[in-house]
């Protein structure tokens, strides 16, 4: 029996590519076809290598997941369904301890704060805030002294600070309570020295009265033609002085004159039916006072150019006037202090015994 013949080379290099699904024939040479072989033997093997990466990785994915899933499984294990050990419980026990941890931060944060060395303004007092001259004229007044009427008037005059010929003033306060009836002090009285003003008299009268007040000194006086004056809301005047009977015309212009002060009322003597010696009192130097809500009379007594010996003349009918007035419910002390001043100038407390 014959040997069978042993295939060639190429032959099996062909076998090879057509096992490998190669597309290559007898026309090319043993070169061309190891070439290709061996490409398609590397790209077998990158192929087998990309495989084995991409099983490996979702391996690991998986992996993950089922401890994911095991993680949930025990925490949902531990997990009740009421009490602090709950979803509930434990959410709220995570919110408590974060602000326990706030209120850590904002004590560290506070005493930082408080360790810091603090700035100190100092606030200059009312008298420091005031101007050199009342600074100057404030030295020569002992503010633990209660002076006399005299004493006070006199110093008075040497602590104005201005250069005008200022008002000296009064203020009393008293033991009342305005709120009460009673004790609701209003008043008026002539000064004997004068208020040191021009004081403009205006009076509303019929035509007998008119002709008096103008001879007493009144600066202003009619009755119709008056009326015409206040339509116009022409208003030039001091004081209003009118009679009984011609009252109820001035009813209309109350808001007008009301808020000026200038509204005529007996109690400040400006109706009346002598209105000749109404102007001439008017024009002496007649003053109104009244306690304000805190129970203080504010009164001002002349100018500083009356000199101590006026100005105490005037003080003294404010006194008397103030005694007068005393109502009969008030027991104990009436006058609680007594100050005077210039209009710009320092206090000066007077003795309550000169009251």
């Amino acid at each position: 029996m014959a040997e069978a013949k042993k295939p060639s080379k190429k032959e099996e290099l062909l076998a090879e590519a057509k096992k490998l699904k190669l597309s290559v024939t007898t026309k090319n040479t043993i070169a061309q076809i190891e070439e290709a072989i061996a490409e398609a033997n590397a790209a077998k093997e990158s192929t087998k290598k990309v495989a084995e990466i991409v099983e490996t990785e979702a391996i690991a994915e998986a992996i993950v997941e089922a401890e994911a899933e095991i993680d949930a499984e025990e925490k949902a294990a531990k997990t009740t369904k009421a009490g602090k050990h709950s979803a509930k419980g434990l959410k709220e026990a995570e919110e408590k301890a974060a602000k326990e941890d706030r209120k850590a931060h904002a004590s560290e944060a506070k005493a930082e704060e408080a360790a810091k060395p603090k700035v100190v303004i100092k606030t200059r007092s009312r008298l420091e805030r005031q101007g050199k001259k009342f600074r100057t004229a404030n030295e020569l007044i002992d503010k633990t002294k209660e002076y006399s009427l005299a004493e006070a008037l006199e110093l008075a005059t040497k602590t104005n600070p201005t250069k005008f010929d200022a008002t000296v003033e009064l203020h009393i306060r008293l033991n009342v309570d305005p709120r009460q009836a009673d004790q609701n002090i209003r008043a008026n009285l002539v000064l004997p020295a004068g208020t040191g003003k021009a004081v403009k008299v205006a009076v509303f009268a019929d035509a007998d009265d008119v002709a008096a007040a103008k001879k007493a000194g009144a600066d202003i006086a009619g009755s119709d033609d008056f009326l015409a004056q206040l339509d116009k809301n022409v208003i030039d005047f001091d004081v209003l002085i009118a009679t009984p009977a011609m009252m109820p015309k001035l009813g209309k212009y109350a808001r007008a004159l009301g808020p000026k002060g200038l509204m005529p009322s007996p109690k400040s003597g400006t109706v009346t039916t002598d209105v000749a010696k109404a102007v001439s009192e008017a024009k002496a130097g007649r003053v109104e006072y009244r306690v304000d809500s805190t129970g203080i009379v504010h009164l001002g007594i002349g100018k500083v150019s009356f000199g101590a010996d006026k100005l105490k003349q005037n003080a003294s009918a404010v006194f008397a006037s103030v005694r007068a007035a005393k109502p009969a419910s008030i027991k104990g002390n009436y006058i609680v202090s007594i100050y005077t001043t210039t209009s710009m100038g320092p206090g000066i407390k007077i003795a309550t015994s000169e009251l």
